[in-house]
């Protein structure tokens, strides 16, 4: 039998945004590495797709919007012990910030932070975290490492995602439990395919990185793999870039 300590055969993950774009890759790609995976979604349509999309069998999906406590509270009750949390759900608002408004500011830090963190509180609370269990934020170099016209707002959700890391891993370290964040340049989404962006914006962005190139989902991920696996049971507290090279220049 090959060694491969990045298995997460006998793992039981559960990820938050799986309905769709980043969230779906991490769910189908664990399942591939041998997880069972609990997927979270507010898109019952979409979140069924993505379900019927898992390798293996003992997979569960709640449709639940973590923006509802009752809702979210309800799904906590129903997980069971966990080796692995990816927070995936997410919003991006373009807005410059001449025109932010309490209502936008409460929206986006309600989806992208607050929710996620209080989530994350109750499964710790709740004991449903296993020893050496692994919490995977999906972050961005936007906020962190980088800004870009009209995100001030998404950018500033991402850099409170990396302080609350920080902090987490701390008090959570006691317990064997790590704490992560990926933080991904531009990802290859369905939005280009719908032609929201021209091909001659999308090739001109892509100039922007050495690669040449846009992310994958798949490659963020692989490395949401490395960091739910036993690969990284000394990685704590980190910041995963996958930028494709765009914040070197």
């Amino acid at each position: 039998m090959n060694h491969n300590p990045f298995t997460l055969a006998g793992k039981t993950i559960f990820i938050t945004g799986a309905s769709s774009g980043i969230g779906r890759a991490i769910a189908v790609e664990a399942s591939r590495m041998g997880a069972t995976l609990l997927i979270s979604g507010r898109n019952s349509e979409r979140l069924g797709e993505t379900f019927s999309l898992l390798r293996g069998d003992g997979h569960e999906q709640h449709i639940a919007d973590l923006n509802d406590e009752q809702q979210t509270t309800e799904m906590i009750t129903r997980l069971p012990s966990l080796d692995g949390v990816v927070h995936a759900a997410g919003i991006i608002t373009s807005l410059p910030f001449q025109f932010i408004t309490r209502e936008k500011l409460e929206e986006i830090f309600s989806v992208n932070f607050i929710s996620p963190t209080l989530l994350s509180k109750e499964l710790v609370k709740q004991k449903k975290l296993n020893k050496n269990a692994s919490f995977v934020w999906i972050s961005s170099i936007s906020g962190f490492l980088c800004g870009s016209p009209g995100h001030s707002l998404y950018s500033s959700t991402k850099a409170a995602v990396n302080g609350m890391v920080k902090g987490m891993a701390i008090d959570l370290a006691r317990k064997g439990i790590r704490v992560n964040s990926i933080n991904p340049g531009q990802i290859a989404t369905p939005l280009f395919d719908e032609g929201v962006i021209s091909s001659e914006q999308m090739q001109q962005e892509m100039q922007k990185y050495p690669l040449k190139r846009f992310g994958k989902p798949e490659e963020v991920a692989y490395a949401a793999i490395y960091l739910l696996s036993d690969a990284s049971a000394w990685t704590t507290g980190s910041h995963l870039v996958l930028d494709g090279g765009f914040t070197l220049l």
